[in-house]
């Protein structure tokens, strides 16, 4: 089920949370995109405009949607709507297995938020299901298609700056409202931390074992990690993440290669990258392109257009950093290194 190139691929986003109405607001920008259709039990658009969501990037009612598009109250009424291609799952974290299956089973392609699953067993029923359908399957995992991580990414591959020998990351924000529901989100370590364990991955490969620490809530759930990523005659690497912030959001690495030192800090805004080389004065990198949200999503819409699995991030992918988070749970649980 490949669109056409001369055409625009048909889209559906289920569930108009914060991050639903980001990915909406992404597909309404890109010209290769339709959106058919919105999904949400309760939040349902008044006069085009999405109501009550707001976030760290711009709120709702700065979209407005045309009366062509469909709103439904349930997943069903969008499955079993042929104009539908592509389903957009952006519903809490528990909902993605049963809504993923249930979409690759109708036929579509499906881009899911992270993690793909609660746990990597779940993960690995809906990557069987895709096996066998003729739709597509993307987690979202958007820090892969970040304008200065994309760069990081490639700088490391060519060994710009020769080989890495040390990179730490750090991802902290205040609670989220997503923290008070307990296991069914995972805590930071699953909602937040995930993208920071991805990411070594995506640079390094999967590492041989993690030892981390780790601060947990009152359900239980790990609301504060740092975890030693293990690579045998690899980079030192680790990360840090946390939901103990008092206030905002910030996200950070530091890379320490033979021949320089490349340093992001958000809190620098558009200076955010500082690259400093040996015998050399910091100099500022500005990566183009828009916001990873944007970028991934027309990613998909592309690989779909062009009837090509995705290749950035794979379904796959979305299993493996769910087996690294739960390695580093089981390591702050025991308090010893956990395999992966």
């Amino acid at each position: 089920m490949s669109a056409q190139s001369n055409k625009q691929v048909n889209v559906a986003v289920v569930g108009l949370g914060f991050m639903g109405v980001t990915h909406l607001r992404a597909h309404l920008d890109n010209p290769a995109a339709r959106v058919v259709a919105v999904c949400d039990a309760t939040r349902i658009p008044v006069d085009g405009v999405i109501p009550g969501v707001a976030g760290n990037i711009k709120k709702s009612d700065d979209i407005r949607l045309g009366p062509e598009v469909k709103v439904f109250r349930d997943l069903a009424g969008v499955l079993a709507d042929p104009e539908v291609e592509i389903v957009d799952i952006c519903t809490p974290t528990a909902l993605h297995p049963e809504q993923a299956i249930a979409a690759l089973r109708a036929g579509k392609h499906v881009l899911c938020e992270k993690p793909l699953a609660r746990t990597s067993a779940e993960a690995m029923e809906i990557l069987k299901v895709a096996a066998e359908s003729p739709g597509m399957l993307m987690p979202a995992m958007c820090m892969r298609f970040w304008p200065g991580w994309a760069w990081l990414k490639q700088a490391v591959e060519e060994e710009s700056f020769g080989r890495v020998l040390a990179a730490n990351f750090r991802r902290v924000s205040e609670m989220a409202p997503s923290a008070r529901q307990g296991s069914y989100s995972g805590g930071a370590l699953f909602d937040l931390h995930i993208h920071d364990s991805d990411f070594v991955n995506f640079l390094f490969g999967r590492p041989e074992s993690v030892f981390s620490t780790g601060v947990t809530g009152p359900a239980g759930d790990v609301n504060h990690v740092v975890t030693q990523y293990h690579f045998p005659g690899g980079p030192v690497v680790h990360a840090e993440g946390s939901w103990l912030l008092a206030k905002g959001f910030n996200m950070a690495y530091t890379l320490h290669c033979e021949r320089a030192t490349l340093d992001f800090d958000l809190a620098r805004g558009a200076d955010a990258l500082h690259v400093t080389e040996e015998g050399c004065e910091p100099r500022i990198v500005k990566p183009d392109g828009p916001d990873g949200y944007g970028v991934e999503t027309r990613y998909f819409v592309d690989c779909v257009t062009k009837g090509r699995p995705p290749q950035i991030v794979t379904a796959q992918d979305g299993v493996t950093a769910l087996q690294i988070c739960e390695a580093e749970e089981q390591s702050i649980r025991t308090g010893k290194p956990a395999g992966i």
